[in-house]
């Protein structure tokens, strides 16, 4: 592919990252919550759920996915559930400061199995895939699964990059956090909040 075409689509792809949405904000959350490793995990999690959805186009079958509403319904309300399970935690999550001082820390890679299931969940992402990345793409050029796997490897980038960098500022609120129990229950008030406002953005979306 053109390299005019890899950067045009490279920069689109920097401004999605960057305009509010579900993912960036569950990143910021979550950083802010667990510190900036985990949030850099939460991250990987997403980026491998867009592995997926980039596998799913070149493959086909996100246009199976996109013309059956029961799929696409199912995806939806399992995603919702998700969130709201999400917000009950941050709801019933401590607000105690452990014996180190230090801000609790979710044990492994269970955030980034978060950031799995919230990718994996959301349909939007799928049919988004589906009507973004073959614009980019061009017969004349090769076999179309080849392009969409290489403009797919191209937004995952984008999305390290931009999300990473999100992470990495929001995880740096994490100390304080962890020294005011105040601030510590605002800020989990503030993710369950956020997390059910996100299940019910999801409930009523439309295809």
């Amino acid at each position: 592919m053109p390299v005019e075409t890899l950067s045009a689509f490279f920069a689109a792809s920097v401004l999605l990252g960057l305009s509010p949405g579900p993912d960036n904000l569950f990143v910021m959350m979550q950083s802010a919550m667990h510190g900036r490793a985990a949030g850099l995990r939460v991250v990987l999690g997403l980026c491998t759920g867009l592995l997926v959805h980039t596998a799913a186009v070149a493959a086909g079958l996100a246009a199976v996915f996109a013309a059956s509403e029961i799929a696409f319904q199912a995806l939806k309300a399992a995603g919702a559930l998700y969130l709201l399970w999400l917000a009950w935690q941050a709801f019933r999550a401590p607000v105690d400061a452990p014996a180190d001082g230090r801000a609790p820390r979710l044990a492994g890679w269970a955030l980034y199995r978060r950031g799995v299931l919230m990718n994996l969940t959301n349909p939007k992402v799928s049919i988004f895939f589906l009507a973004f990345l073959p614009q980019f793409a061009d017969p004349a050029r090769g076999p179309l699964a080849a392009q969409i796997v290489l403009l797919g490897a191209v937004f995952i980038l984008a999305t390290l990059l931009v999300f990473g960098a999100i992470a990495w500022f929001a995880g740096s609120l994490g100390g304080w956090f962890g020294r005011s129990r105040a601030a510590r229950r605002a800020l989990n008030l503030a993710a369950g909040t956020v997390f059910a406002a996100l299940a019910a953005r999801l409930a009523f979306v439309q295809r």
